[in-house]
């Protein structure tokens, strides 16, 4: 992996059904989303790039203090997408563009709603995704924003979502453990350039990155790699990890329990609800995961030293 994250861009293989972007996003010499892509490890390819991906970072005006100069910054792009299941609107979570099935399979995934695929919508409306599933949720609507993913819960119990106590026999070395929070680091592109978003990571027993999502939502990178798993029908991750740039909250906990990963590693701190939840669920819990160290919060028989 490459340690200079501005010169790595990693793309999906992007087939002609991919979500369009509206309006400012497309055209010009910044729109290269679905040109020449050629498929690679797990669908992905590593290229040379002197800028974030298109779809994530958008240039802005900014005047630059104290020397009062005027220039151009990258800034990460967030937008509004729509999820339907089943031809309901249930969802609209604030995200960066990029990746949006994916989103959309790993938000219906942990929200317990049995995905079976998704994909764009008869209408062809922009920014809007639309899943099959087994389930459609009950009369209430989710409204997610780039950092809550729960807002607009119909009432405190729908955020409990039914996950069984991850059984994994998976034992790993600390040193490996502390090594995550800078692979992770490696692959983030569009954070290089704006300094503006998350990233999840999912990584192989053995320390291989297998898939580095980002988004301006914590929630939503966690949802866009957890649906690129679903979809490559690694489910459970029973004999994996992930790793998160940020806090640890209970949702990223929850969605880690339904996929079934039994070690989730953080540069953060978590909350006590996150805590409380990975040792009722089983998962090793890791924050503040730098410079060599980690805090290991629960189910630290997993952590070889």
């Amino acid at each position: 992996m490459r340690r200079d994250a501005r010169q790595v861009e990693q793309r999906p293989d992007i087939g002609r059904s991919e979500l369009e972007l509206a309006g400012r996003h497309t055209g010009g010499s910044r729109d290269r989303i679905a040109r020449g892509l050629q498929p690679g490890i797990h669908r992905w390819q590593a290229i040379q790039v002197s800028e974030a991906p298109p779809y994530s970072a958008a240039q802005i005006e900014v005047l630059r203090l104290p020397a009062g100069t005027r220039d151009r910054d990258d800034v990460a792009v967030e937008e509004p997408l729509e999820i339907r299941v089943n031809g309901e609107p249930v969802a609209v979570t604030m995200r960066t563009p990029g990746h949006d099935e994916e989103l959309a399979l790993g938000f219906c995934l942990t929200e317990g709603l049995a995905p079976r695929a998704a994909g764009l919508p008869a209408d062809l409306a922009a920014n809007t995704v639309e899943v099959s599933a087994e389930r459609t949720p009950a009369a209430r609507n989710f409204y997610t924003t780039s950092s809550c993913g729960v807002c607009g819960k119909g009432a405190l119990e729908a955020i409990a979502v039914e996950a069984a106590r991850v059984e994994s026999d998976l034992r790993v070395p600390a040193a490996l453990v502390a090594r995550l929070p800078d692979e992770l680091r490696a692959a983030q592109a569009a954070f290089a350039v704006t300094g503006g978003l998350h990233a999840t990571g999912l990584f192989s027993a053995g320390g291989e990155a297998l898939c580095v999502r980002e988004d301006v939502g914590r929630h939503n990178a966690m949802d866009k790699t957890l649906g690129w798993a679903f979809g490559e029908g690694r489910l459970p991750l029973a004999q994996a990890m992930l790793c998160v740039s940020g806090r640890l909250s209970f949702e990223l906990v929850q969605k880690a329990a339904v996929a079934g990963c039994p070690i989730l590693v953080a540069v953060g701190a978590p909350s006590t609800l996150a805590v409380e939840l990975a040792a009722d669920r089983g998962i090793t819990l890791c924050g503040f995961v730098r410079g060599g160290r980690s805090n290991v919060y629960t189910e630290s028989w997993r952590i070889v030293p």
